[in-house]
């Protein structure tokens, strides 16, 4: 039905957010765009946005029809998968359409990268597109149908699975903790030079602890030192170096730490919790494709990354 075609169109035009980036995403003239949105506001008798080639804005009516609109394609959805599987008994082999992915840099190039590969060739129907960015992005806004999140998202309108047990360790190269200062207590990182992850414009990173006996006694180190960089990456190879102290995650160091690269410090305290979550939107019909790829992700995570010591 055209008016279908017209919601489909209408999603990827906000998506998008302008005029000229629909036209590049669908391979059409910025014309034939721009005639094909007139025509759908003419038919509609509404106007559906103020608009120029660089920037687009829904009016009232356009948010509407973009929020009422994406349910009935949900619903449309659920329906043929609902179809395919009554037909085979097993909808895993017919998934399809889009699959749009975000997560951050690090995490998303070591495991979720792969794991969008394989699953996508074991669904040759499917669109996979996985998006990096350096902070997580708002699914809503972007047209994303999972994001990767360190932590439960404070939005309820978000449904989260976690995906892997994760938290902060402490370490440093042995050559370091060879002779470094003492450190009995998170207060003595004042003074040992910290590899800090500088992100925002703080002065100090804010690093915190939880006593091994007590996961209720967190405490607060306002740390610094003078090697810092805004990559995790480059503060490993850092640590590796013999350079100080470093707070990371645990799947990012485990292989260093196993090896012996690395060695964990602080006995007695650990990082605070820092697990891993697939979020999507909730909604009364969940796309088929969302939830496999989420039962895959959680499947064979635990298989890259081991529990940490304390799990």
């Amino acid at each position: 039905m055209a008016q279908l075609d017209d919601l489909a169109f209408f999603q990827q035009l906000a998506r998008a957010g302008s005029l000229s980036a629909t036209a590049r995403d669908l391979g059409l003239s910025l014309s034939a765009v721009s005639k094909r949105l007139k025509l759908l506001e003419a038919r509609l008798g509404v106007p559906l946005a103020h608009r120029t080639t660089r920037r687009l804005t829904l009016t009232a009516e356009g948010e509407l029809y973009l929020s009422r609109g994406a349910l009935i394609l949900d619903e449309l959805e659920a329906l043929e998968g609902a179809l395919l599987e009554t037909r085979g008994g097993n909808s895993q082999g017919q998934l399809s359409g889009r699959l749009r992915v975000n997560a951050t840099f690090g995490f998303g190039r070591r495991h979720v990268a792969p794991l969008l590969s394989s699953f996508c060739a074991s669904h040759p129907r499917l669109d996979g597109w996985l998006e990096l960015t350096n902070f997580p992005l708002n699914l809503g806004d972007h047209g994303f149908d999972v994001g990767i999140r360190v932590g439960e998202p404070p939005d309820s309108r978000l449904v989260a699975r976690r995906i892997l047990a994760n938290r902060r360790v402490l370490c440093a190269a042995p050559g370091y903790a060879a002779s470094m200062p003492a450190l009995d207590s998170p207060a003595d990182l004042v003074r040992h030079p910290c590899l800090v992850i500088r992100e925002n414009d703080s002065d100090f990173p804010l690093w915190r602890f939880e006593r091994d006996d007590d996961p209720q006694a967190v405490q607060s180190v306002k740390v610094s030192g003078r090697l810092a960089s805004n990559d995790g990456e480059v503060i490993t190879r850092l640590a590796l170096d013999g350079h100080g102290v470093m707070l990371r995650s645990w799947w990012d160091v485990h292989d260093h730490l196993t090896s012996g690269a690395l060695v964990a410090l602080l006995p007695g305290w650990r990082g605070v919790r820092a697990d891993f979550y697939a979020v999507y939107e909730q909604r009364r019909q969940v796309p088929a494709r969302i939830r496999a790829f989420i039962k895959h992700l959680e499947g064979e995570m635990a298989g890259r990354v081991p529990a940490p010591p304390d799990e």
